[in-house]
């Protein structure tokens, strides 16, 4: 595997650009009304350049994905699958950080295990359905696992640096500063994340450079992340957005609820996932059953190394806890924003930043299965790359046909995308510019500029999120208590 490194990296990059970008016009199914509100706060900062920082409406959104979306919109047409591009990159470009994260952080390991991991961990990124899934979906938080996975790369090359790397160790300094700092446009969840770079104190508190280089991470955080930071100050009450809405602590038994979380949470894994099919196949565990074997066998694998290499134990050898204290924490700093709501856990999405080291544990599992089955079976140990061979290409079309046709086809995927919006965006697409096309929408919803929600499908699709765009295109919206004012011999009346 070693020889053949960049092959199979290469292979594991195809594999996972093609489960990110294969039909994405047509899976997922429709358009949710969120992702539909990103299309057309974007189109609309198209003709009023106009992008913000801070897009204040649908409870609060970071503006950097948006933004984003809004470049894509300027030379593609505003369809579901141009909204999506950008998660199907960043999905990939996570698959391909992760893989680089993972051989820094094991520096110390031999090189043959050091290489296994990585490539074991950015396969089951590569294709995994939880990860697949917010990779197809027009959705800011699949930023958050890339910029993490990035910074900390940037951040250990360089503090990891021969003492006499000079200029070049600044500059990853910078990177990782400046991708870091970014990533607090991703998503709510990902402002826990500085509890992790502490931990590095302990191990590096001696190193001279490894304060220099700090400092110089820690300014090119502060200054790209200045603008979403100045914003807060003079709009606090959209820093918290809907976190405190949905928080544990409004409800009348917060340790009841907490104790219930932290089981929901750390069970979505290997037992009952998340049930919102917009989410996950409905119920079923976040990691598809050997890889959820990987995940327990590496979870305990990691412990056990944590433990053996603490002072007590290892006095010389502290250097060995780095990417076990690494991993943990931000396992653990991660599902600390899960497990303090009160809605709808399990909850694959707010739990995406913890795909990093879920996948980095089952990687470990996996590594030392294999490993251990070379060691004491000959005939495997002959015959390693065939079965392994098979074992993957398994892996692969499970997900493919778990995510392209099982979960795809679903009528309730289809219900929980709003197909049917994007299906009626289509017909008044086709219809007489100059006939007067009416929508009653009759589901409710947080309200958008007086009309709820549900209308943001049809409103992308036609895009008529402007008044100005509503006139020129014939098209009203009309809420219920409105619906007598909709001409007796209207033709085109449409009820969402």
């Amino acid at each position: 595997m070693i020889r053949n490194k960049y092959f199979f990296l290469f292979l594991i990059i195809i594999v996972a650009s093609f489960f990110r970008l294969y039909n994405l016009s047509e899976t997922p199914p429709g358009l949710y009304p969120d992702e539909a509100m990103n299309g057309n706060n974007a189109l609309e900062a198209n003709a009023t350049d106009n992008y913000k920082v801070f897009y204040a409406e649908n409870n609060g959104r970071e503006g950097l994905f948006i933004n984003i979306q809004a470049g894509f919109l300027k030379f593609l047409p505003n369809t579901p699958e141009t909204l999506r591009l950008p998660s199907a990159i960043f999905g990939v470009l996570t698959v391909f950080g992760l893989y680089l994260l993972v051989k820094e952080l094991f520096i110390n390991k031999n090189r043959r295990e050091k290489e296994t991991i990585a490539l074991l961990s950015s396969f089951f990124l590569a294709i995994s359905f939880w990860h697949i899934n917010f990779s197809r979906i027009g959705f800011r938080a699949i930023m958050a696992p890339f910029f993490a996975v990035f910074a900390l790369y940037f951040f250990l090359k360089a503090i990891q640096f021969p003492e006499n790397a000079g200029k070049k160790a600044y500059f990853l300094s910078a990177l990782g500063g400046i991708f870091f700092g970014l990533g607090f446009y991703s998503y709510i969840a990902y402002r826990v994340l500085p509890l992790l770079f502490l931990l590095f104190i302990p191990f590096f508190y001696k190193n001279r450079q490894f304060w220099k280089f700090t400092l110089f991470f820690i300014f090119f955080t502060a200054l790209f992340a200045a603008p979403l930071g100045i914003y807060f100050l003079n709009n606090p009450q959209d820093f918290f957005g809907r976190t405190s809405q949905v928080s544990i602590f409004n409800s009348s038994s917060p340790i009841k609820i907490l104790s219930e979380n932290i089981l929901k949470t750390f069970g979505m894994f290997n037992f009952v996932g998340d049930f919102n099919w917009r989410h996950n196949f409905s119920g079923s565990p976040l990691l598809y059953w050997p890889i959820g074997i990987f995940f327990l066998i590496g979870l305990f694998i990691s412990i056990f190394h944590f433990i053996i290499s603490c002072p007590p134990f290892n006095k010389n050898k502290i250097q060995n806890q780095l990417p076990f204290s690494v991993i943990f924490s931000w396992f653990i700093l991660a599902s600390l924003p899960v497990i303090i709501s009160s809605e709808g856990l399990p909850h694959a999405l707010r739990a995406i930043l913890m795909a990093p080291p879920v996948f980095i544990f089952s990687a470990i599992g996996g590594e030392y299965i294999f490993r251990k089955l070379k060691e004491f079976s000959p005939i495997f140990r002959k015959t390693s790359f065939f079965f392994t061979s098979i074992f993957f290409l398994l892996l692969i079309l499970n997900s493919y046909q778990r995510y392209f046709f099982e979960w795809a086809n679903n009528e309730n995927t289809r219900n929980a995308f709003s197909s049917d919006y994007v299906e009626i965006g289509k017909i008044i697409n086709s219809l007489p510019l100059e006939e007067k096309k009416y929508i009653i929408v009759e589901n409710s919803g947080v309200l958008v500029r007086d009309i709820p929600m549900p209308s943001q499908t049809i409103m992308f699709i036609t895009d008529t999120f402007t008044p100005e765009k509503q006139k020129e295109k014939n098209i009203f919206y009309i809420l219920p208590d409105k619906e007598k004012s909709v001409p007796q011999d209207a033709k085109y009346v449409f009820k969402i």
